[in-house]
């Protein structure tokens, strides 16, 4: 199947399962060069995730000193399937530090503040909240075992998709003696 279709067909499933979650998984990289994992609630707006985070949070402060980071949204294990093989999307990302009172920034907010209230308004007139704008750069989708899907591009579904085909893989007994 073309880059193409498999395009049309996981562009969709993966915008629902966007609109589908409230919160993100975020790893970022400490200025040892040590990773850093944590949570944020977010919001999309063309072709990228806002976050607000206090610059008291480690996150804050990793992405301002090395903005390439690592996102996971997933389904609830509480509802899936399968807890092997949950639905999900993983984008590598680039941080852009959007500057307090821009026209970006103004946008990046009431994006945020759409999605989840006032609650977003009032902390972001807390100076140590800091809104960030992740481009996506690529990334994974996962729908399952032998499900899964390589995007890259700078969207949340990617300029370019397709199906990874190359799998799980049955041990052989030669497999067990090497180990």
């Amino acid at each position: 199947m073309s880059s193409e279709r498999i395009a049309g067909r996981i562009g969709p499933e993966i915008l629902s399962l966007l609109e589908s979650r409230k919160s993100l998984f975020l790893s970022s990289l400490t200025k040892d060069g040590e990773t850093y994992a944590s949570y944020a609630p977010f919001a999309t707006s063309e072709d990228c995730i806002y976050v607000l985070l206090s610059e008291i949070a480690v996150h804050a402060v990793n992405l301002q000193a090395n903005p390439r980071a690592s996102v996971l949204i997933i389904e609830d294990e509480d509802s899936a399937a399968e807890l092997f093989a949950r639905l999900r999307v993983t984008y590598q990302v680039n941080a852009e530090l959007l500057e307090y009172d821009s026209e970006a920034w103004h946008a990046g907010r009431d994006v945020l503040s759409n999605r989840h209230g006032e609650r977003i308004v009032q902390l972001s007139q807390l100076g140590d909240f800091k809104l960030f704008k992740l481009v996506p750069l690529g990334g994974r989708y996962v729908k399952g075992f032998g499900r899964a899907f390589a995007f890259e591009g700078q969207t949340l579904t990617g300029e370019t998709i397709a199906h990874m085909r190359d799998g799980h893989k049955k041990r052989t007994e030669a497999d067990e003696t090497a180990a």
